[in-house]
């Protein structure tokens, strides 16, 4: 069976980082059996980053990796009827939602204003990470903002380019179903990893304020929340 190793579960999602609840939800809509392993330390994952995944023997890392490796290893069809027109807007999406990452995980470690409420509400769920832990993790992210480009912006700034994000997002999302129809496919499951990371957790980021404004954003998290939700899994 496949084993997909990720971050921890916090404010009711399987994951509290995007890509590896992307890999999760894809995986729950497209009904492949897994067992999921929550994990702390990346440092012995590939590239050092999560999520990766396990499946008879061979290790995979990078979530749009993942996706490919199941789709062509099970035969699965959750995008096989999709235009390539459809498949180019899932492409754009997806490098979106590499830019929306940033200002989400800024939003948590690097402002301030919300870090602490972050802190508390993952210790509370997870006391074996203290705070002197968490100022660590801290650090390190406070590095990665700064190489990366987005640690050097105002909050203005860095939540500038998150809400032009969040609105082409708003704008593709519809009112019911799913982006590409009445069926949830891949770009359905990376979208729930972002927004359903920020919807669920009780932090009022700028980002948050707009998810809960946009009632198609929200009813889509929510839709994808129960689908994967509702369906049982081997966790530990």
């Amino acid at each position: 069976m496949l084993t997909l190793y990720s971050y921890p579960e916090l404010c009711a999602v399987a994951d509290n980082n995007g890509y590896g609840l992307k890999v999760y939800a894809f995986l729950k809509l497209a009904g492949v059996p897994f067992v999921h392993e929550h994990l702390f330390d990346a440092s012995a994952a590939p590239r050092g980053q999560l999520p990766y995944v396990v499946d008879d023997g061979e290790t995979i890392g990078d979530s749009e990796t993942i996706i490919a490796h199941a789709i062509a290893k099970y035969r699965l069809t959750i995008d096989a009827k999709l235009s390539p027109e459809q498949r180019r807007t899932n492409h754009l999406v997806t490098r979106m939602l590499d830019d929306l990452y940033w200002v989400m995980s800024y939003s948590r470690w690097k402002d301030e204003r919300y870090y602490p409420a972050f802190r508390d509400a993952f210790i509370a769920q997870h006391p074996q990470i203290d705070a002197a832990g968490f100022e660590t993790a801290k650090a390190y992210n406070a590095q990665r903002y700064h190489f990366q480009g987005i640690g050097r912006y105002t909050p203005e700034q860095a939540y500038a380019r998150g809400l032009a994000d969040l609105q082409v997002l708003a704008e593709i999302v519809p009112a019911k179903g799913f982006v590409h129809g009445d069926a949830p496919t891949s770009i359905d499951a990376g979208i729930y990893g972002f927004v359903a990371n920020i919807y669920f957790l009780p932090i009022p980021t700028p980002l948050k304020a707009f998810v809960d404004a946009h009632k198609n954003l929200v009813a889509h998290c929510e839709r994808i929340h129960a689908a994967v939700s509702s369906q049982p899994q081997t966790s530990s």
